[in-house]
């Protein structure tokens, strides 16, 4: 009698997450099978904004099995990164379905059920949910949005300053992309920059005399949180930038202890020169939005000719694993990376923290941690068999 092949693992999302993780299974003998909604891989990626650069260094910035060619250079754009995923899936020669959505997915005795695109009805011995920190774009939540009639985008829809010369744009949020679309925009022709900035940020250099702050980020993980905190406050000018005589005060509370709540420090790529020039006005978060006009926290209305809400994504999982009970109270994973949620064996998500030691490092760890658990239990699985 002939013995079943065993189910493939299925890997949702065919960014560097999922591909991390599909190629690390290949290499531990074990058929994986990507699944990516859209018609490529990478593509998030494709879509971000042209200016963008790695704040990680190319070296820290691999995913396992295959190097970042030093043409890149030490900070990678993002159509190298594209091009390194594309590589990347050609190199390890990853089993990849575009097109595919997959809006479900539920446990079957110990396999799991992933009902996706045209009726399909996937059996797979595990599933790795990929599908990215950055998923589904989040729109200011403010009264009179509805209503208001000027241009108003997010983040996501951004491209190149060209559209915005000559305009007077409010850039709203400033996270990463925030910080870097206003000072791309300054640097690109726009009339007037504001930033609306609701919580004041930690600015960081991107590295000091050639030490990348990604390597402190790595350093300082396992260290007591207090004491981080206190290290960098007495570093604090040397380390990050203090704006405070330019409209953005200087932020409150400890700098690791905002990471650990989520709060990522802005890396410098141009915002703080802007600042400093008059080019980016930092003003009050915005509070409403009034016809034509955007109120402001400190009861200033102004009146922007776009709107560009740099205001972050929804993991948007609930679909997906909701019902499972897998998901904390922000819609996040309870778990990530090579553990499983108590209530769900087999399914595994990696991708949804956004470290100071690098998104694709952490990622890179992540797939081969998740490889060894599932080569294990595979090869366990096998031994059962009659």
């Amino acid at each position: 009698m002939t013995t079943p092949a065993p189910h493939p693992v299925y890997v949702i999302g065919g960014g560097p997450g999922g591909l991390a993780v599909a190629a690390t299974l290949r290499e531990q003998g074990v058929r994986a099978v990507v699944l990516e909604k859209s018609d490529s891989i990478g593509s998030s990626w494709r879509g971000h904004y042209d200016r963008l650069r790695l704040h990680t260094t190319r070296r820290l910035s691999a995913l396992p099995g295959l190097k970042m060619p030093r043409s890149f250079g030490r900070w990678v754009a993002r159509a190298d990164v594209v091009r390194y995923l594309e590589t990347y899936a050609d190199f390890h020669d990853l089993e990849i379905v575009t097109g595919v959505e997959v809006a479900r997915v539920e446990r079957d005795g110990t396999d799991w059920v992933l009902h996706a695109t045209g009726g399909r009805r996937l059996v797979g011995s595990a599933v790795v949910v990929a599908t990215g920190y950055n998923h589904t774009p989040r729109l200011p939540d403010r009264p009179g949005l509805d209503s208001y009639d000027r241009e108003l985008v997010h983040a996501s829809a951004y491209r190149n300053p060209e559209p915005y010369k000559g305009l007077d744009v409010l850039v709203v949020g400033v996270g990463n992309t925030g910080a870097e679309i206003a000072a791309d925009l300054a640097e690109g022709g726009a009339a007037r920059v504001r930033l609306a900035v609701r919580t004041a940020p930690y600015i960081c250099r991107r590295s000091t005399l050639g030490w990348p702050t990604q390597r402190s980020g790595i350093l300082v993980r396992r260290l007591p949180v207090g004491l981080v905190d206190r290290v960098t406050g007495l570093l604090g000018r040397f380390i990050t930038a203090d704006l405070s005589a330019h409209g953005l005060p200087r932020p409150e509370g400890g700098l690791y202890s905002r990471v650990r709540q989520g709060a990522i420090p802005v890396q410098d790529v141009g915002l703080v020169a802007a600042v400093k020039a008059g080019k980016v006005e930092p003003v009050a978060a915005v509070a409403s939005f009034d016809g034509a006009g955007v109120v402001l926290a400190d009861g200033s209305r102004i009146s922007p000719d776009t709107v560009i809400a740099a205001t972050g994504y929804h993991r948007a999982l609930e679909p997906l694993v909701g019902h499972l009970g897998v998901l904390d109270e922000r819609g996040r994973p309870v778990v990530r990376g090579a553990r499983c949620p108590r209530e769900a064996p087999g399914l595994y998500f990696t991708g949804f923290t956004n470290p100071i030691s690098g998104m694709l490092r952490e990622m890179a760890l992540d797939a081969e941690r998740i490889a060894r658990r599932i080569a294990r239990q595979t090869a366990r699985r096998k031994a059962r068999r009659p």
